[in-house]
């Protein structure tokens, strides 16, 4: 059996920005300019007006100042709401893979690996660009990796169960390098007519570099062990998919055709999840939370993460115990975690312990608890 470590991360985020301002700005014009159209049917009761979203209420809401995107163009349109992305020919990358390599190019040149090392690649990612071929096999083809791909979609903890999932198979010896990728375009099936939901998220890629720990060539993460859990729930949802255009109405522009959630049920049902799952994850493994030097959690929502470090620490957090990215990147769903880790891990010491934690649709929730050696 192989001791599985993580080598080095990688990150890409997209330049172009939207604050809160700006969001609020061309939201409230969409509702202005909803509301006129349909000005008839919201007098009779039929279609409900929309109101106008404040940056007041989404900081309260979500702890977040702005989002990087992958285009602003056509988000800022009061009467389109989403974005104008190219059509590309098969014979280009695709939006994911390009998203991924320029996060690999970062971790493999932190690591000191070449790309041709690797035996397996996952892109893991809460929405996959398509049906297939599989992303992850062409990333490993523009790469130039060897062995095998696959993509995988456990929600906002896609990372986290690939780690677990190259783990097993570097402990096992059926893999020496794995290469996780997690490209999440968020901005792609967020709901930007919804008030609600409107400025939850932001795009961003992250890289994770496994290997042997024998085979690292600098300072690293130990795997310590892992731990993933599923539990079905309808609360966050998007029913888009292949089948679609088969279905009555189901070209229509229908709303749960993009990210749906109960965000007051997710908040009640997933937080008390969420620390009840690490305390496990923790005492399996002897350890109290006080051995923690650093607790990585999924970036969704400033409240859940502040709610469920208290309930895992029995206090309030220290200053950087839990690091934060929400302000400046938003919510980028699996990428979240791996990039709170990949920007604040400068400071542990050989020795130190820190968990990574997501949780997500699904629901899903994964943990991985890591030794810095």
């Amino acid at each position: 059996m192989y001791q599985p470590a993580i080598t080095a991360t990688g990150v890409y985020v997209p330049p172009d920005v939207i604050t809160n301002e700006e969001l609020v700005e061309s939201y409230n014009q969409h509702a202005d300019w909803f509301n006129a159209k349909h000005a008839a049917e919201i007098v009779a009761g039929t279609v409900e007006a929309k109101e106008h979203s404040s940056t007041e209420f989404i900081y309260k809401a979500s702890g977040i100042l702005q989002r990087h995107v992958m285009t602003r163009e056509g988000l800022m349109d009061p009467e389109r709401m989403y974005p104008h992305f190219r059509q590309r020919s098969n014979d280009e990358p695709s939006m994911m893979a390009e998203m991924a390599l320029r996060a690999a190019d970062q971790a493999l040149a932190r690591a000191g690996v070449a790309a041709t090392d690797f035996d397996l690649v996952i892109c893991a990612a809460s929405n996959i660009e398509r049906a297939y071929p599989a992303v992850s096999i062409e990333i490993q083809k523009l790469l130039g990796a060897k062995g095998f791909a696959f993509d995988m979609v456990v929600g906002c903890s896609s990372a986290t169960v690939a780690i677990q999932a190259a783990s097993d198979m570097i402990r096992a010896g059926s893999v020496r390098k794995a290469l996780i990728v997690s490209p999440e375009i968020t901005t792609g099936h967020i709901e930007w007519r919804d008030r609600d939901c409107h400025f939850i998220f932001g795009d961003a890629c992250t890289a994770v570099v496994m290997e042997r720990a024998e085979d690292a060539k600098g300072a690293h993460f130990k795997v310590r062990s892992c731990n993933c859990a599923t539990e079905f729930s309808n609360n966050i949802r998007n029913n888009n998919g292949f089948l679609r255009r088969n279905r009555p109405d189901g070209m229509a522009d229908r709303r749960d055709m993009q990210f749906v959630q109960e965000g007051r049920k997710v908040f009640k049902e997933v937080v008390p999840m969420v620390a009840a799952h690490v305390l496990a994850h923790l005492h399996s493994e002897g350890l109290e939370p006080a051995s923690l030097k650093r607790l990585w959690l999924h970036q969704a929502n400033k409240g859940m993460n502040d709610m469920i470090a208290r309930r895992v620490l029995g206090r309030d957090p220290a200053p950087g115990e839990t690091p934060n990215v929400l302000e400046e990147y938003a919510n980028t769903s699996s990428a979240g975690a791996i990039l709170a880790f990949d920007m604040s891990n400068g400071e542990m010491q050989p020795g130190d312990l820190g968990l990574i934690c997501s949780y997500g649709a699904g629901y899903s929730v994964g943990s991985v608890l890591l030794e810095r050696a």
